[in-house]
């Protein structure tokens, strides 16, 4: 009985049983992709069962998350080919696809799909660089995955989403917080390049689930933002002058996402977030002038100092010169 355990085991730890089971993960991935993304019918977004589907490699190994990343990614690639002219479709139920994936998945899975995302291992290229998808088929779907991929490239760039952790927010570091308010406006600017209305007929709930997705990582920004400028307000006047310098022109760009209404209502940021901002942007310009005010008067001050330290040590050459010429001079005359 031990000896038939033993090479149990040992079949099960073998090298050919990793690969197949890799095999396998990677034949499972791309079946349930395809049928997450198919060609018809054109305007249905992914179904339910579908991206649960979708969400169990999660549950499972690394290799089986790395598996659907790679599927996942690929079938982007494929439609995404100018080769083929495209399939906006399809292209636009991979986004969906991911976006849905990075917000309800596993972390495991969250890892594979970032890694996959940032390079493609096959390409080596960006798979969600798609600002030339060609427009000539469809023109609505081919806008929105032009729109639907960059908007994912921003959110990429974001930290986790902790804005009701008050410690998270209380821990970071000046610099790092102005930094990711930057990233959190930037998420509003993208979405207010949203393609037009006319880009979304009404009987396409593909491209209205893509709509759905934008306007909920709107929300999400628009919430971080607004707890990112109250604590910011509260140490307010512990910024030095680099910092108070950036978030100055980060509040201005929160500002400026207002200031023209997007063709959607939607897109834009709530009006008394953006009026805590811009209270917020002039009491920060107010520390700008005060830190800028008190470098100047330190480097009045160091250059003075300077200045006079010069004197002392050229008053000081001086004697040193005068009374070594002298002395040699007394030296040779004996």
């Amino acid at each position: 009985m031990g000896i038939k355990l033993l090479r149990l085991a040992a079949t099960l730890l073998s090298p050919g049983t990793t690969a197949s089971t890799s095999t396998a993960s990677a034949a499972d991935a791309h079946s349930d992709v395809l049928r997450a993304t198919p060609h018809h019918p054109s305007t249905a977004p992914p179904s339910a069962h579908h991206l649960d589907a979708l969400l169990a490699f999660g549950r499972g190994s690394r290799l089986s998350a790395a598996a659907l990343a790679s599927a996942l990614t690929d079938r982007l690639r494929a439609a995404s080919s100018s080769g083929h002219g495209g399939d906006a479709a399809v292209a636009l139920k991979c986004l969906v696809a991911l976006r849905i994936l990075l917000a309800r998945g596993a972390f495991i899975l969250r890892d594979q799909l970032l890694v996959a995302l940032v390079r493609h291992p096959a390409s080596g290229r960006n798979p969600l660089a798609l600002a030339s998808f060609p427009l000539a088929r469809s023109f609505a779907a081919a806008s929105w995955v032009r729109f639907s991929a960059r908007l994912l490239e921003v959110l990429l760039l974001l930290p986790p989403d902790a804005s009701r952790d008050a410690d998270y927010l209380t821990a970071l570091p000046n610099p790092h917080l102005v930094s990711e308010l930057s990233a959190f406006a930037s998420v509003t600017a993208a979405v207010r390049q949203a393609p037009p209305p006319s880009c979304a007929p009404q009987a396409n709930a593909l491209i209205w689930e893509a709509v759905r997705l934008a306007e909920e990582d709107r929300v999400t920004a628009e919430r971080n933002i607004a707890a990112r400028v109250r604590e910011m307000g509260e140490r307010l006047d512990t910024l030095d002058l680099a910092d108070a310098m950036e978030l100055v022109c980060v509040l201005r760009r929160v500002e400026e996402s207002a200031a023209s209404p997007p063709e959607w209502k939607w897109a834009g940021l709530d009006e008394a977030v953006v009026a805590d901002a811009a209270r917020l942007r002039e009491r920060a310009e107010e520390v700008l002038l005060r830190r800028t005010e008190q470098d100047r008067r330190l480097l009045r001050r160091d250059s003075a100092a300077s200045a006079s330290a010069r004197g002392v040590a050229r008053g000081a050459d001086d004697v040193r010169f005068r009374s070594s010429r002298w002395g040699g001079a007394v030296s040779s005359w004996r």
